[in-house]
């Protein structure tokens, strides 16, 4: 399948990173959220996606110079203001010993050079418990986690192989079952098995084969729905494949639901409402927007240099 052009891939990107970079301010927790505690997992959940996608584009070498200066500026507002220098993680460490979310959005920060001891530490600590192998979580999710820990060097907690097995993907079941819930779980199993696309080769051949026979419908029918954002997650599950299986038509029409300004909507047209209320209902699909064309781009380069 032919894949779509470089400079349109690269465009999405730009213009993601654009607006993310204008509206870096909202990532920030507010006064109350720290005061009072409630909905700060769910505030700090933004900025680790901020981080993943600042850690994707780094390593695919695909941003100009302008994205590269827009990428370390995200990057040190998330570590230094949103974060604390790492302390807020460390504090919520402390207050929820067994909660895996700091660990999961440290480990992007500290491939890329920030370090907290003491968040160290403490993680160190909730990991020599037996509570924190007996925690009940999603599979796909346990995969997040131990991709999370072989990142900052420590040995995972447990076995990378049973925990893709007991993922919908990993049983491979009919195809025509991808519901809205089961289309996210699909996506971040390859998410997290790839380490955000960094290592493709760790999809089973089975189970590569399996996606590309069925991506092409899977995405026709939320591109339909005009769900873009788990399309573009869609569209990064075919950057990780041996070969392509979507052709260039697809990333067009996703690329035509973006808006002007670089921000995606999450299904249909651009929501409307105050500043805030906008941001928080297309951050995650911009962010998306960002991740998948760096990957496609480095994708579309490296096909360009092999031919």
């Amino acid at each position: 399948m032919s894949t779509a052009p470089p400079a349109l891939l690269h465009r999405v990107g730009d213009r993601a990173l654009a607006w993310l970079d204008a509206h870096r301010e909202q990532f920030r927790l507010t006064d109350g959220d720290l005061a009072t505690g409630r909905g700060i997992v769910e505030r700090l959940k933004p900025v680790g996606e901020l981080a993943v996608n600042m850690r994707v584009l780094a390593r695919e070498g695909v941003a100009g110079s302008r994205q590269h200066e827009s990428a370390e500026r995200l990057l040190d507002h998330a570590w230094r203001d949103l974060l604390d220098g790492g302390n807020l993680l460390a504090e919520l460490q402390r207050q929820e010993p067994l909660s895996p979310v700091p660990l999961e959005i440290y480990a992007s920060l500290y491939e890329l050079g920030r370090r907290h001891p003491g968040l160290e530490d403490a993680i160190g600590l909730a990991r020599s418990t037996a509570s924190w192998r007996a925690l009940e979580m999603m599979p796909s999710r346990r995969l997040g986690l131990l991709n999370a820990e072989r990142k900052i060097g420590l040995v995972p907690s447990g076995d990378v192989d049973q925990a893709l097995a007991a993922t919908w993907l990993g049983r491979m079941p009919e195809p025509w079952t991808v519901q809205l819930h089961i289309a996210y779980d699909v996506t971040h199993t390859v998410f997290h098995l790839t380490d955000w696309g960094a290592a493709p080769d760790r999809i089973p051949p089975e189970i590569a084969g399996y996606l590309a026979r069925y991506l092409p419908a899977w995405t026709a029918d939320w591109a339909e729905l005009e769900h873009w954002d788990l399309l573009g997650e869609l569209l990064v599950v075919d950057a990780c494949l041996p070969r392509p299986a979507l052709d260039a038509a697809m990333w067009e029409r996703y690329a035509a639901a973006q808006a002007p300004d670089g921000a995606m909507p999450v299904q249909g047209a651009m929501p409307q409402g105050s500043r805030e209320e906008v941001f928080d209902q297309v951050h995650h699909p911009t962010l998306v927007a960002a991740f998948a064309s760096a990957m496609a781009t480095s994708r579309a380069l490296s096909s360009d240099v092999a031919a």
